[in-house]
């Protein structure tokens, strides 16, 4: 009987430890782990275009958040992922997307930070698929750490960097509100 308690307990920690979401089309992770600190899914969108499915983005934290100005001021890791789900979405759309965020998202004021933005868009030069997923991973009093498919591509410093970048999908005019939302837990 010990025995079969001890399996069914192991078996249960196996499942939660591998435990995955579907968020639209893209399967995404439960929790996380970057420089061995576990993060936790928040909440997970889907940005559509014209009803096409173009990227599931989720945001992962050490503490559960449902306001954006907490999680856009805090200073813990955290990581934003986004799964490619169309083949629209190519890495020239990403850099043209990406920069018209940051400008959005900071009213146009991004002269201090415009040489780590550059910086930033030259990490999506490669091409991109179905599934290709990317982890901004801000780690605590540092910056962002950006994976493509769990590779580490880059490391750009600054908490106002990882201000700017968060601030795209959850600042007062989202690049896409489901998706901000959706990372706050307010979609249900």
């Amino acid at each position: 009987m010990k025995k079969i308690i001890t399996l069914s307990i192991l078996l249960l920690v196996a499942t939660m430890a591998t435990a995955q979401i579907r968020v639209g089309d893209a399967v995404v992770p439960y929790k996380v782990n970057f420089e061995g600190e576990e993060l936790t899914l928040n909440g997970a969108g889907v940005r559509k275009v014209l009803g096409v499915e173009t990227y599931s983005g989720g945001l992962y934290t050490v503490n559960k958040y449902t306001d954006d100005r907490k999680v856009l001021d805090a200073d813990e890791s955290m990581s934003i992922r986004l799964v490619i789900n169309s083949k629209k979405v190519t890495n020239k759309r990403m850099i043209k997307v990406f920069r018209k965020g940051f400008d959005d998202a900071m009213f146009g004021n991004t002269q201090s930070l415009d040489e780590r933005i550059d910086k930033f868009l030259e990490l999506f030069g490669s091409s991109t698929q179905i599934n290709d997923f990317f982890d901004l991973v801000y780690i605590k009093g540092k910056g962002i750490r950006t994976y493509k498919n769990g590779e580490e591509i880059g490391y750009i410093e600054g908490r106002d960097f990882k201000y700017a970048l968060f601030k795209i999908w959850l600042g007062d005019e989202p690049a896409c509100k489901l998706i901000k939302g959706g990372m706050l837990g307010q979609n249900g």
